[in-house]
């Protein structure tokens, strides 16, 4: 007993020392991620259609903003860029070619100065001014920068209502305009907000988040299931390395086929739509990307499984969940620098994928399963390296006994 105890407390000491280590190293990965986030700046546009004093005022006013870590670094963009027009615009932020897009609009400046001149009470402000964004590209950040920017035009838009009623009280219809169209000098210029992809099904939260958690951990419980089942069957020591090798690939080629699809039938269910971007072809797309990205997280772990052995994997899967969910959340380009790592990880992958197919968000598939492959080529290569070595140490222990 005394011999078994003191097995027993170096086990228990030792795994509980391996976890406080975790805490404070593998953790502190996430935590660093939403720790003071957003830590940079996103770009947005200012395009000024209308080359009047609205236009000009309101792009000197928002372009002089310091956007700090946390709002958005505004450029002026030359409105002759744009040939089409808003809608050129609108194009280049759902072609993620920036974040946000601020237009002021075509007319603007000429519209305000003949409601005036007609006292016109029916008058639209918030024609002038379009704030253009994509809450489905990342809606935490959307969030956040939607707040921002609204808090900035609207104090530009009262300064520059101050201004305007400070140009025109000499006029004489200024009573006029005060008792028939106030509005014209409460707000001669406003804005409207246009998500164009807005973050409308909120089950996608599973499956963009923290579905893909659920995810990796189906994945694992493929891994344990096949080595299990290896061990009972008694194939793990009779095989020959080739075979157990082609067993190994096989079974999990197999087995991810049947339970993506189980996974993908589970979202149809609950109603999740996959054909606005792609059609019909949706639910196939999800479902290949359901598979690869399974394969691209279970053949890590098979490999893993075999370099660590079933005590210590454990400890792998922490690192590989944090280190996939901390570039999962917020953009990556928002993050500390260290974090650009996550644009090769599979989670972000798989939520782009995601985002596109069911919210028709820009259409990078082509790299999302590049990089989805790979992970699955490098597991395919490293999986017969890792056996060889796991049954050499089998020989080796078996010639020690």
């Amino acid at each position: 007993m005394s011999g078994a105890r003191a097995v027993y407390l170096k086990a228990m000491v030792g795994g509980i020392t391996a976890l406080t280590i975790v805490i404070f190293v593998v953790f502190s990965i996430y935590w660093g991620s939403v720790w003071q986030t957003p830590h940079h700046a996103l770009p947005g546009w200012i395009v000024d259609f209308d080359g009047g004093v609205a236009g000009q005022a309101i792009s000197a006013a928002l372009g002089a903003i310091q956007p700090g870590t946390t709002g958005v670094a505004w450029q002026v963009v030359s409105a002759s860029r744009f040939q089409g027009g808003v809608a050129d615009v609108a194009h280049s932020v759902l072609q993620e070619k920036t974040w946000y897009a601020v237009t002021i609009n075509p007319g603007a400046s000429a519209n305000l100065s003949a409601a005036v001149s007609t006292v016109n009470s029916s008058y639209n402000s918030s024609l002038a001014v379009t704030f253009l964004g994509s809450e489905a590209r990342n809606e935490y950040i959307y969030r956040i920068h939607s707040r921002i920017v609204a808090a900035q035009l609207e104090g530009i838009t009262h300064q520059f209502a101050l201004q305007f009623v400070r140009n025109i009280s000499s006029s004489g219809n200024l009573s006029a305009l005060a008792s028939t169209a106030p509005e014209l000098l409460l707000r001669p210029i406003y804005y409207t907000a246009q998500n164009m992809r807005p973050f409308d099904v909120p089950v996608a939260s599973a499956i963009t988040f923290v579905g893909l958690i659920y995810l990796l951990i189906l994945s694992f419980f493929i891994v344990n299931i096949s080595a299990s089942a290896r061990a009972a069957s008694g194939l793990e020591a009779n095989l020959t390395f080739g075979s157990l090798v082609r067993v190994r690939l096989a079974s999990s080629f197999v087995a991810y086929f049947f339970i993506a699809l189980f996974y993908t039938l589970l979202s149809r269910a609950f109603q999740l739509p996959f054909d606005r971007h792609f059609g019909r072809a949706g639910l196939v797309i999800f479902w290949m990307l359901n598979y690869i990205g399974m394969l691209a997280c279970g053949l890590a772990l098979e490999v893993m499984m075999t370099f660590l052995t079933a005590r210590f994997v454990p400890f792998f899967l922490i690192v590989f969940i944090i280190t996939n969910v901390s570039v999962s959340a917020f953009p990556i380009q928002v993050l500390p620098h260290i974090y650009r790592y996550g644009f090769a990880f599979p989670f972000y992958n798989i939520s782009r994928a995601v985002r596109s197919i069911v919210f028709s968000t820009k259409n990078d598939l082509g790299m999302n399963f590049g990089i989805l492959f790979a992970w699955v080529a490098l597991s395919c290569i490293t999986l017969p390296l890792t056996q060889w070595l796991a049954r050499r140490r089998l020989i080796v222990e078996q010639a020690r006994a």
